[in-house]
């Protein structure tokens, strides 16, 4: 070879292209740059459609969730034993005052009157039947009875004693079965869990 390139001696000139360390520093932080705006961007993207704030989030703490000692205790519920009830049929078929009275009866309720339905009820009662009471019933002894009779409605009235009524609708055909009142009963009385929002 000639020209200044020529090889004299036993030395070789090195052929390989001169180092650009600064366009590959320069390469390098791009991409870095760019990976972060691509990551900062997929975020807030992500905060928009999720509703995400951070400052909502009081410094990203956290919420504690609620013990199962924060639920609603149990609700107390008089005994059948102790309700008494009244039971007046207000349908046109005979009997079935009667016949509903021995069947509450059997299932633990204290029975007062039973007879026909005063001439301001009689066939006057739609539903399957009506429960009838003071306001303290409300609470309590309505729910009680309202397990023997789903879809009976609910009404209050002056008086002053605990008895109730039961006034046998049209539509009656007959009371829940046992096991079916007890599982409502116990859904009445067993504590309600707090919401959780965990």
């Amino acid at each position: 070879m000639g020209g200044k390139y020529r090889i004299t001696g036993n030395t070789y000139p090195r052929m390989r292209r001169p180092r650009h360390r600064r366009k590959l520093v320069l390469s390098v932080t791009a991409a870095v740059v760019a990976l972060g705006l691509a990551g900062w961007g997929t975020l807030q993207v992500i905060d928009v459609f999720t509703g995400g704030d951070g400052q909502a989030n009081a410094a990203g703490k956290p919420k504690a969730c609620p013990s199962r000692s924060a639920s609603t205790p149990a609700k107390i519920l008089p005994k059948p034993a102790a309700i008494k009830v009244n039971i007046y049929n207000a349908t046109p078929r005979s009997g079935l005052a009667k016949a509903a009275a021995d069947e509450l009866k059997k299932r633990g309720f204290a029975i007062g009157k039973v007879d026909n339905a005063p001439a301001a009820y009689d066939k006057k009662v739609p539903g399957t039947g009506m429960l009838l009471g003071g306001p303290k019933a409300m609470n309590d002894s309505f729910s009680v009875l309202a397990t023997q009779l789903p879809g009976a409605t609910q009404k209050t009235d002056t008086r002053k004693t605990a008895d109730i009524d039961l006034i046998i609708g049209t539509k009656f055909k007959a009371f829940s079965t046992p096991a079916a009142a007890a599982t409502a009963l116990t859904a009445l009385t067993a504590p309600s869990p707090a919401p959780s929002s965990c």
